[in-house]
């Protein structure tokens, strides 16, 4: 099969992406082979390829986010039949998506929403559940709480995220922030309910506005904000971050009673955590809320066919950190 490998270049000592040819995996017992359609790029691709070493001997195959159809089931593989098409968020210990075909654990992978294409449902698994994970597992934000959250860096992949399913699945004051016009635009379009600049000053804007922060979801540069954090949320808040914890100072949460969460979508399958399925589940009810037009493909640049040089072209994209939603390329 067809596959992009990551691996250190013996000229230069740095990582480069390359075509390749390899075996077609075999599934486990609980696994789908799925022949992969459409795959998304995430900043976590980059942050692998950029800690490989010469000691990487082998290529690494990276890539999470895919969607496309079963071409074989495990044994003790439920729920699925060979023809379905599916789009879930792979295990970061195991082959990526960046390859025609790949092995998945069938816990973490569902039908993909009927109102989309392949293209478009690959940009929501790893987005979308992590969001999920924040906003209902960390944060734990309900239909009858009165609450007020700020999310920062609203205009990336799970910022994209959160504005939606926070809008469709509870009542609270989605504040986002955005520090481009094209951000601003984007997150408005997606249902902010009001939007701020996270380059100036947070608390004086919010304070402008009337607004008492009760949850937050930080989802870029949380050790730059975290001082802003603690001292905007009001007491017993709780803070849930996606990105680097380095030199957090805890004990700057005392006088609040605050909570703080880390949220890393892949722990599950890593660890093979008994609930595991709940992320099937939580693509299944993302695929419900897409095609009854509560929340939308959250994809904004299709990069052409999976190929190495294109993928390269993703990777460059990412670390511009100035993307807005998601990058996709379908096809081999």
């Amino acid at each position: 099969m067809k596959a992009i490998g990551c691996m250190i270049d013996s000229a230069t000592s740095q990582p480069i992406l390359k075509d390749i040819e390899m075996a077609i995996p075999t599934c486990e017992d609980n696994d789908l082979l799925i022949k992969v359609e459409s795959i998304a790029v995430n900043p976590v691709d980059t942050k692998i390829r950029n800690i490989m070493t010469s000691k990487d001997i082998s290529p690494k195959i990276l890539g999470f986010d895919a969607s496309g159809e079963v071409v074989v089931t495990g044994q003790s593989a439920e729920g699925f039949t060979i023809g379905d098409k599916v789009y879930y968020a792979g295990s970061i210990t195991r082959p990526g998506s960046n390859a025609e075909y790949q092995c998945v654990d069938a816990a973490i992978v569902s039908h993909t929403p009927k109102s989309l294409s392949q293209t478009e449902a690959a940009a929501l698994p790893l987005t979308g559940l992590t969001a999920c994970e924040m906003l209902f597992e960390h944060l734990c934000i309900d239909k009858s709480d009165n609450a007020q959250l700020l999310i920062v860096g609203a205009a990336g992949g799970v910022g994209s995220m959160l504005i939606q399913l926070a809008k469709a699945l509870t009542d609270c004051t989605v504040i986002a922030t955005a520090s481009r016009h094209s951000s601003k635009s984007w997150v408005e379009s997606l249902g902010a309910d009001v939007v701020i600049n996270h380059a100036q000053p947070m608390k004086p804007q919010l304070d402008k506005l009337g607004l008492a922060i009760t949850h937050i979801a930080s989802c870029q540069n949380t050790p730059g904000y975290f001082d802003q954090y603690v001292d905007l949320i009001t007491p017993f808040g709780s803070i849930a971050f996606i990105d680097s914890g380095n030199g957090l100072d805890v004990m700057k949460l005392k006088n609040k009673s605050l909570s703080l969460h880390y949220e890393y979508m892949f722990a599950r399958a890593m660890f093979h955590a008994k609930d595991r399925s709940q992320q099937g589940e939580w693509l299944a009810l993302i695929a419900k809320l897409v095609d009854q037009k509560k929340i939308q493909t959250t994809l904004q640049e299709n990069l052409g066919q999976i190929n190495a040089a294109n993928l390269e072209k993703a990777h460059q994209l990412l670390l511009t950190h100035k993307m807005v939603g998601k990058i996709v390329l379908s096809g081999f």
